[in-house]
């Protein structure tokens, strides 16, 4: 049953697949108006984007055209080069949407911007790092933007270059609006090595890989080690004869499950320490409660009265009442997670079938072993009321 549902979850947040080669995928069949034809393609890993150029070596001059849907009716794309890191601050970015012409005037049709982000504001347009020319922009009946351009790269044209891209929902005052800040705006960079004409995902083996982690070791301990830990204890030691392995195994599901989740809990805090700027307030605090609750628990071990204790009872209700909050708190916020980790459908379904195998068990289980008490109870002329088998109230 464990390991049906940790082979499930295993898998559940995969490291995203990395960007097609080029000249393969969807983007092969992309056509341009005006006859734009490019030697090189790629499908971009985030927001269902592509990249399309021409890099001519002798010039450093790179023509290019990137294909995005905006995030809603009215918004904006953008794609830039950044010469210095691999994110937003220093990019050199050509943004694409209706803007207001010159004059200040209504929204026209599409025309494109350049922007040297110089932080994580967008700033007012101006020149970039990168000559450019040719620009333009349209937006397709199939709700696509294509922006076009030429840009001058001299010496950073010889390597492997930073790209970042972006979609917006919205041009208020004649300015982009910001963008959303899901898993998949705030992943979407990649290289982009011109000479071998390939595209790979940023950051795979560093950020991506990190949250990845962070999900998959939470997913395990929280959704999957504690709950089977708290089903072993809750009815195997109903039966005799699980005694006392039932309590061995409970340990050793809680304390494994508390061991890797503390992991998970620390390559979250790392990730918070690297996201400057980003925070997920709910998933954030729930985490904290979870490992605050998960320490408790640990801790209340090395209190735990003896059985014939009068203060046993009171532990019980306390043990309980923390394990099953830490537990519903844990599977709440792995979903969480798998929404700001922009996690596909189809491992979504695969946590739910892990927790639905769970709940399964448990409700067979609670069957079982109220048959199994009653039967006994019964047998030992007793009564869940107080009273005996025979209706008088025990002595």
């Amino acid at each position: 049953m464990a390991g049906a549902a940790i082979a499930l979850v295993l898998a559940l947040l995969a490291a995203p697949p990395p960007a097609h080669a080029a000249g393969g995928g969807r983007c092969a069949g992309e056509s341009f108006s005006a006859n734009r034809a490019y030697a090189t393609c790629s499908d971009l890993p985030r927001l269902g984007a592509s990249v399309h150029w021409t890099y001519d070596r002798a010039s450093g001059d790179l023509s290019m055209a990137f294909v995005a849907a905006p995030a809603a009716p009215g918004g904006w794309v953008a794609w830039a080069l950044n010469p210095s890191g691999d994110g937003m601050p220093g990019a050199q970015a050509l943004v694409a949407g209706p803007f207001p012409d010159d004059g200040g005037g209504a929204a026209s049709a599409w025309s494109v911007r350049t922007y040297n982000v110089s932080g994580y504001a967008l700033g007012d347009p101006g020149p970039i790092a990168f000559p450019a020319s040719d620009l333009a922009a349209e937006l397709g009946a199939d709700g696509r933007a294509r922006v076009y351009g030429r840009l001058r790269l001299g010496p950073y044209g010889a390597g492997v270059l930073n790209q970042v891209w972006q979609v917006g929902a919205a041009v208020t005052g004649g300015a982009p609006a910001p963008h959303a800040m899901g898993a998949d705006n705030l992943a979407a960079k990649a290289k982009l090595d011109l000479l071998r004409s390939t595209t790979a995902a940023a950051g795979a083996d560093s950020a991506t890989q990190k949250r990845n982690i962070h999900g998959v070791l939470n997913a395990v301990s929280w959704g999957v080690l504690l709950p089977t830990g708290a089903i072993f204890a809750r009815y195997l030691k109903t039966f005799k004869s699980a005694d006392p392995a039932w309590f061995y195994l409970h340990v050793a599901c809680q304390l494994i499950g508390y061991g890797v989740g503390v992991s998970g809990w620390a390559t979250g805090i790392n990730l918070g320490k690297e996201s400057k700027g980003v925070t997920y307030t709910d998933h954030r605090n729930i985490g904290i409660a979870v490992f605050a609750l998960g320490t408790l628990q640990v801790l209340a071990l090395f209190l735990r009265p003896k059985k014939e204790h009068k203060y046993r009872a009171y532990w019980n209700m306390y043990h309980h009442s923390v394990g099953y909050t830490v537990i519903v708190l844990g599977v709440v916020n792995i979903f969480k997670g798998m929404g700001i980790l922009g996690v596909e459908q189809r491992w979504r379904t695969a946590y739910i079938a892990a927790v639905c195998v769970l709940a399964v068990a448990a409700a067979a289980l609670e069957a079982v072993t109220w048959g199994v008490v009653v039967r006994r109870r019964k047998a030992e002329g007793k009564t869940f009321g107080g009273a005996s088998a025979n209706g008088h109230l025990p002595h």
